[in-house]
């Protein structure tokens, strides 16, 4: 199966290759020009060394996707475990670092669970969602931990911004009994603007999980979740803006096994103030807080847990234009976490505050450096400086090459901290240091009229990873290498929009040289769109190798291919009917053991726009 699975591969990318050099004439598939997350201020993505994905609103829309994790799979680099349908616990790993190694901002603000230091992607709403921007590999020296993977930016919907104002709605249906209806308003009057949105989901999902000797609940596993966001600024004469931000969702989630049933909120709320020191220097003042609310339920509907997490945040940046060619940004942020659970946690509270600064320059005209240096404080464990430097070529002919080195840390949860003892599965340790990795990466890229095509390499090591021993203290005794390679490749042929990721890991123990747990070593993404006068058509191929689920490499998973249609229809400017087969080859296939996911189904879509 690998065999075979990776010579497809290669013949997927070769024939793409091949078919974009036969188009003359035609423009490639357009790619997001400037990116926030990956220096902390707009810059054009040619200008970094720094992997980084976009999707925006309209990308949400052609894919038709209905939640967050169903998007985030179609950036190169990026790999998810679902157990059982939607709504259910997700585990993303990004470059094959661990689930806790991805940080999750939104509209800036670190989010998350403080306990388990995850955070619950599958509970976000994609109707609340304007953009999304991934930034992979090492970005401590920017926002300090867990960042070792890389960064995750949600953008909140801040709807079209005319004076009229402007109403979108949403209503669908489809297979498993699943419903959704969503709605924004938004414009703006004079200097300010406004957005209010709300969605709900609900579906009657599947059986989460099949029968093993322990769990046997042959029954289907529900999800709804509401959500609602709301954006409000205004825009100075003197250049000066202010903004207020708000989104929460709440609601339930079943599966199987004890606890069965989750009642969650996740909520977060922030604002913000910018302003022109001189005429070559912004400063902006953030602050925010998020929580990570749940509570967990036995099948007899007695509560078995509740972990009620929350995460106060304040930052201060500041952009300085030294000249034409140099700019650099200095800032500074703290952290305060907070839980309160059934657990009796040692500890209930930890700060953190860093300091950072990163230098964006040009030099001889073609060549782009990036370099960046962060500390911080911790209140657990104390201090870490992370950095990070980049550097980039663009020369003739559209290519580009790029290298960067950078080191990163994650720091321990509360659950690896202060889990208290006795427990058999392990419990917290006070003592644990932060897990602490050093990334390279190095690649090649091209933009020409008929193709844009990008081919990156990379290496991680990861010391003091944190592991639970049975009976005893949470230990720093594991170590990680992982080696990977991504390439992707965007082509416009005849009108028809190609986009082809690849992506192959070697995600390595370096203590047993077995594989981690529930990676795949190789993954390959192809989508195929087109637009007519009032149709558009588009398929999506997605291709994953297997993958182990112990430690010891005895039990794997098979790999799998499934394959999506999706079509819509323009009835004028304001309606469209959209419709989506997921799973055409009905495949049977689990990235959890036991856990099952969506056979075929499919989903109708009526949207409303004026």
């Amino acid at each position: 199966m690998q065999k075979f699975f990776f010579h497809s591969l290669v013949l997927a990318g070769v024939s793409t290759s091949l078919t974009a050099q036969v188009a003359s004439n035609n423009a490639p598939a357009s790619l997001a020009e400037t990116v926030v997350t990956a220096t902390r201020s707009e810059t054009a993505r040619d200008e970094l060394a720094t992997a980084a994905s976009v999707f925006t609103r309209t990308d949400i829309e052609r894919l038709q996707v209905k939640t967050l994790p169903e998007l985030l799979i179609n950036s190169p680099g990026i790999d998810l475990v679902e157990r059982g349908g939607y709504g259910k616990n997700t585990d993303l790993f990004m470059r094959g670092t661990n689930a806790n190694h991805v940080l999750v901002l939104i509209d800036g603000i670190k989010a998350g669970s403080v306990t388990d230091g995850r955070s619950a992607l599958q509970f976000i709403p994609i109707d609340q969602i304007e953009r999304v921007e991934i930034i992979r590999g090492p970005q401590s020296s920017l926002y300090g931990s867990e960042a070792i993977g890389g960064v995750i930016q949600i953008f909140t919907r801040k709807g079209a911004q005319m004076d009229k104002p402007n109403v979108s709605l949403e209503a669908g249906a489809g297979a498993f009994d699943t419903f959704k209806t969503a709605g924004t308003v938004s414009g703006k009057w004079q200097n300010s603007w406004y957005s209010l949105s709300a969605s709900h989901l609900n579906s009657q999902g599947i059986n989460a999980r099949r029968p093993t000797t322990s769990v046997n609940e042959p029954d289907r596993d529900g999800y709804y979740n509401t959500g609602l966001n709301a954006r409000a600024g205004h825009h100075f004469d003197n250049n000066a803006e202010i903004e207020a931000f708000f989104m929460r969702t709440d609601g339930k989630t079943e599966f199987d096994g004890t606890p069965n049933k989750t009642e969650f909120v996740n909520q977060m709320v922030g604002t913000s103030a910018s302003l022109d020191v001189l005429n070559n220097w912004r400063s902006t003042l953030r602050f925010g807080q998020t929580q990570d609310e749940n509570d967990n339920f036995r099948p007899s509907g007695l509560l078995n847990s509740r972990f009620n997490t929350t995460r106060w945040n304040a930052s201060w940046l500041n952009q300085i234009s030294l000249t034409q060619d140099h700019r650099v940004t200095l800032g500074t942020d703290y952290r305060l976490d907070e839980v309160q659970s059934t657990t009796r946690f040692k500890e209930s509270s930890r700060y953190d505050v860093g300091v950072f600064g990163e230098l964006h320059s040009r030099l001889f005209d073609k060549h782009f450096t990036n370099a960046s240096l962060r500390w911080d404080e911790n209140e657990a464990f104390g201090e870490s400086v992370t950095g990070n430097f980049g550097w980039r070529y663009n020369w003739q002919y559209g290519l580009s090459a790029f290298a960067s080195f950078g080191n990163a840390f994650n720091s321990p949860t509360f659950n690896q901290l202060y889990t208290p003892a006795p427990s058999s599965a392990g419990y917290g340790n006070p003592n644990l240091r932060p897990e602490q990795s050093t990334s390279f990466e190095a690649g090649l890229a091209g933009q020409h009229e008929w193709l844009n095509w990008e081919v990156r390499a990379y290496h991680t090591d990861i010391d003091n990873l944190i592991v639970f021993v049975p009976n005893a203290p949470a230990q720093n005794i594991n170590k990680a290498q992982i080696d990977g390679m991504e390439a992707e490749i965007a082509s416009q042929i005849f009108g028809w929009h190609n986009k082809l990721n690849l992506g192959l890991l070697s995600p390595r123990d370096r203590i047993s040289n077995l594989n981690l747990i529930r990676r795949a070593e190789q993954s390959l993404s192809y989508d195929l769109s087109h637009s007519f006068e009032t149709f558009d058509v588009g398929a999506h191929v997605s291709a994953q190798g297997s993958r182990f689920e112990d430690r010891a490499n005895t039990k794997q998973l098979a790999g799998f291919v499934t394959v999506d249609l999706r079509t819509a229809y323009h009835i004028n400017k304001q309606w469209v009917l959209s419709a989506k087969l997921n799973n055409l080859l009905d495949k049977q296939y689990e990235t959890a053991d036991t856990y099952n996911n969506f056979g075929r189904n499919f989903f109708f879509t009526i949207h409303y726009n004026n």
